[in-house]
């Protein structure tokens, strides 16, 4: 079966998704017990931003960075979906996925261990450019096949 090269950098953000996910279970669940806190007593409608001065911060960075790779990477998903089945998941193309998901990775380990940050910040606006790239090369094929560039 023939799939397309960029759903590779697709399917590695979302295994470090999981892997955040559980990275954050693994800190959160005994820093609530020794709290105090258990999800009998913990408050009715609760999330997890209740946590934050409540639970160190070291705990609480990893769930702030779980909740990043919630936002801007569902563009990403979107638009490396979009070149997959527009036949341009290839090439510079899945150069920029790539780059995209370890500048991420790289965000997100910087964030739940020294979050610095200016580190932080370099990594978001460097794979935002990469995000920029990725949609520049399907917005430009649409606007070529229909005829407009």
């Amino acid at each position: 079966m023939h799939y397309s090269p960029i759903l590779a950098p697709v399917v590695a953000l979302v295994a470090w998704t999981l892997i955040v996910m559980f990275w954050m279970l693994l800190t959160r669940i005994p820093a609530m017990r020794k709290a105090g806190i258990t999800l009998g007593t913990a408050r009715r409608g609760g999330r997890g931003a209740n946590l934050d001065g409540v639970l160190p911060d070291d705990v609480q960075w990893k769930s702030h960075n779980y909740n990043h790779l919630m936002e801007q990477p569902t563009i990403f998903y979107a638009i490396a979906l979009t070149l997959a089945l527009m036949d341009m998941g290839y090439g510079i193309n899945v150069w920029l996925a790539w780059g995209y998901v370890g500048l991420r990775v790289l965000h997100s380990i910087i964030q739940a261990t020294v979050n610095v940050v200016l580190y932080r910040f370099t990594c978001f606006a460097l794979s935002s450019f990469c995000l920029l790239g990725l949609t520049v090369h399907a917005g430009a094929r649409i606007l070529h096949d229909c005829g407009i560039l």
